[in-house]
């Protein structure tokens, strides 16, 4: 899961999904107390083009996000992103799998053959 594997934030606006720790509402006091804070410390990215926040990103780097997508619409960019890589990871894990008991069946069928 090295791999980066972005999702879009609004307005052409990416973000690393791996590094993302929490999306939250900016509705709440302690969430303004946490962006006012990363502001005043250049923490902050505001990628709303202008428009109201609806969601703040808190990323592993420090860093506050701010977008005008609403957090559900953001949490299911990031969920479906996983399931996709849960499903590809599955498909994988099954073809291992698969040429693994190829294999065995090769291997039992030479040695049944060899006596």
């Amino acid at each position: 899961m090295d791999a980066f594997r972005f999702i879009n934030i609004g307005f052409g606006n990416t973000v690393n999904a791996g590094k993302i720790i929490a999306i939250v509402s900016p509705d709440s006091a302690p969430i303004r107390r946490l962006v006012a804070n990363a502001r005043e410390n250049g923490r902050t990215v505001d990628a709303t083009q202008g428009r109201k926040t609806k969601a703040v990103l808190v990323m592993e780097n420090d860093r506050i996000i701010l977008s005008a997508l609403l957090p559900e619409t953001i949490r299911a960019r990031v969920q479906s992103g996983r399931e996709d890589l849960m499903s590809e990871t599955n498909e994988m894990t099954g073809e291992m799998m698969n040429e693994e008991i190829g294999s065995t069946e090769d291997e039992h069928h030479t040695q049944q053959a060899g006596e």
